[in-house]
């Protein structure tokens, strides 16, 4: 039988025959209704049990992620700035970055989201850890938040966590491929990256998002080594559990989930993400402004610059320091305008060497 085929073990053998369009078409009916009941339960199950998500760093994209998280659950934001009047208006609860201990001693913390830009997370997280020492020890292992990264490079993230979390903290990388511009009228369709990277102290292979067991029913660790659920189940399944409620919030919305290892997401996006905010960055530079003829495709190139300049240089600048193949992509780039300038020189019967020195250094 071809895999490729429609079929359903009740009636259809893979050979069309009369009426079999009309049974396929009650079977999709049938599934569909079946999957809006279970997303119903999901959904029941999600605000049944609400996270409260604390937001380190609630300027523009935090409040942006924070105002989604309370039709689930509660919020409570704290950056340098002020926005507790903000935060009310969105039924959060704010608290000064000057008082970090109190946002994470006292407010009981499922989750916390780490929204800072790519140049402040190392020191962020750094400020972060002694407050969640601290919570470990007065309240034990299972009182420490989950941390979860929303930085557009991830490696970088991945590394900076594992190595100044303490082994308690459960680790989710995630990007959301969006933002308050490009997704202000929902995330519906918008993509949403995640590795699973770490619970219960138990590092998660991160080319294989799903969770991996022996053949006795035990967990596998990035090395293979087997460790039994029962020796710790609770913290384990409540750990999983937590993850899977925090990325629910995220699908309800209805982003496209898409579950990735942190280094294919960087070679990803070096050629994605960060090609584009440079050649919009290079393109700005020239100055160029629209003009009574412009071509269509003259206006796709100032919104790619409007675009891209809408975002800080320091998110640029982060996308190119913290990703290890952001270099690559920048002399991939000058190499194929060498290469392009070359091909024109040559069809005017030209060489470089007629080139002036100044010329040449702009190439």
């Amino acid at each position: 039988m071809n895999s490729g085929t429609p079929q359903s073990d009740s009636f259809y053998d893979g050979t069309p025959t009369a009426g079999d369009l009309e049974k396929l078409k009650q079977e999709e009916e049938r599934l569909s209704s079946m999957l809006a009941s279970i997303r119903k339960q999901k959904l029941d199950v999600l605000r049944s049990r609400p996270l409260t998500i604390g937001i380190i760093g609630f300027g523009r994209f935090g409040q942006f992620i924070g105002k989604a998280f309370t039709k689930y659950g509660n919020v409570v934001g704290t950056s340098r700035s002020d926005y507790t009047k903000i935060a009310e208006a969105m039924n959060a609860k704010y608290v000064p970055l000057s008082n970090l201990e109190s946002f994470v001693m006292d407010h009981e913390l499922d989750v916390i989201v780490v929204a800072v830009s790519i140049v402040s997370f190392e020191d962020t997280l750094k400020d972060l850890v002694p407050h969640l020492k601290k919570k470990i020890e007065k309240e034990g292992a299972h009182a420490c938040p989950l941390i979860v990264d929303v930085l557009s490079v991830k490696e970088h993230a991945r590394n900076i966590m594992l190595e100044y979390l303490p082994e308690e903290a459960d680790i989710l990388c995630t990007h959301p491929m969006f933002g308050p511009d490009s997704a202000k009228h929902g995330w519906h369709g918008q993509r949403f990256v995640y590795e699973r990277t770490r619970i219960d102290k138990m590092l998660l292979d991160p080319s294989d998002q799903l969770v991996r067991r022996d053949s006795d029913g035990n967990f596998l660790d990035t090395k293979g080594v087997s460790h039994n659920i029962h020796d710790n189940s609770e913290a384990h399944i409540e750990g999983m559990d937590r993850v899977e409620r925090f990325l629910s919030i995220w699908e309800e919305e209805g982003c496209n989930m898409i579950p990735m290892s942190c280094k294919e997401h960087d070679e990803f996006t070096a050629n994605s993400q960060f090609v584009t905010h440079l050649m919009g960055r290079i393109l700005g530079a020239q100055g160029l402004q629209a003009t009574p003829v412009d071509t269509k495709g003259f206006q796709s190139v100032l919104k790619l610059i409007e675009t891209t300049h809408s975002d800080s240089f320091d998110l640029f600048f982060g996308l190119y320091k913290y990703n290890r193949n952001s270099m690559d992509t920048i002399v991939k780039l000058k190499e194929s305008m060498d290469q392009i300038i070359a091909k024109l020189l040559q069809m005017e019967g030209k060489s470089d060497t007629t080139l002036t020195g100044a010329t040449k250094s702009c190439l």
